[in-house]
């Protein structure tokens, strides 16, 4: 399979006391392919959401490379990443940072507006995007009127609305008990392969962790595939 995210030898250090440093990613090498769903697991403190900033652009690494469809973050300025954030990545968190005020089906809008869709166009594919995820029937409830489970799903949909080469997960069942966990990890994987859209999750959930395609530890800064006594209970 040919990679649609190809990382090098991505490093990230921080100021520690002292005049010191504390290096969180040593030397991380990552591929991931279209339609492949990668978990990575690991200690809390071990580098993980720090690993997801940088891959979503968020954050500019100390060294290394991040490519993606052959183009490096590096190139890139700063107007061109927020377009990268925007149109080719998806983010769905452990809380699904939702905005209150607005409906479902507004919320699903919100980027697809931001890139310069048309209303009627970008409402049409929000209603697509929540149908797609079992919510037609909530798309003019607020997020307090809707479950944890039903929010959760709203912020899937909001991550896939502009079709996104690579969606990035942080703990996305975290929040949820087991069978809203286990709704919200099955379109993960149907999405991701419907649209052949690279998913990269960090999960402590065994569960979501042993259906992905591939489970990687991150321990000591670096990447490495994940034994199954390393992957979480």
């Amino acid at each position: 399979m040919t990679a649609l995210l190809e990382v090098t030898g991505l490093a990230k250090r921080f100021p520690s006391g002292d005049a010191g440093w504390l290096d969180v990613l040593a030397g991380v090498d990552l591929a991931v392919a279209r339609g492949e769903v990668v978990a990575i697991v690991g200690a809390s403190g071990s580098g993980k959401s720090t690993l997801l900033h940088l891959l979503g652009a968020l954050d500019a690494p100390t060294a290394g490379e991040i490519r993606l469809d052959g183009a490096s973050y590096a190139s890139l300025d700063p107007a061109a990443l927020a377009a990268l954030r925007n149109r080719r990545l998806g983010f769905v968190f452990q809380f699904h940072h939702l905005l209150r005020e607005f409906s479902a089906l507004e919320n699903v809008m919100m980027p697809l507006r931001i890139a310069g869709w048309a209303p009627a166009r970008a409402r049409e594919r929000a209603a697509d995007m929540l149908r797609a995820v079992g919510l037609a029937g909530r798309s003019t409830h607020r997020p307090g009127a809707l479950s944890g489970g039903e929010q959760q799903r709203c912020a899937v949909a909001r991550a896939l609305a502009l079709d996104p080469a690579l969606v990035l997960a942080d703990e996305p069942t975290g929040n949820l008990d087991h069978g809203n966990g286990a709704l919200v990890s099955d379109l993960f994987f149907q999405l991701a392969r419907a649209y052949q859209t690279a998913v990269v999750i960090v999960t402590h959930n065994r569960r979501l962790a042993q259906r992905a395609d591939r489970v990687l530890l991150l321990e000591d800064g670096c990447l490495a595939p994940a034994r199954e006594a390393e992957v979480p209970g």
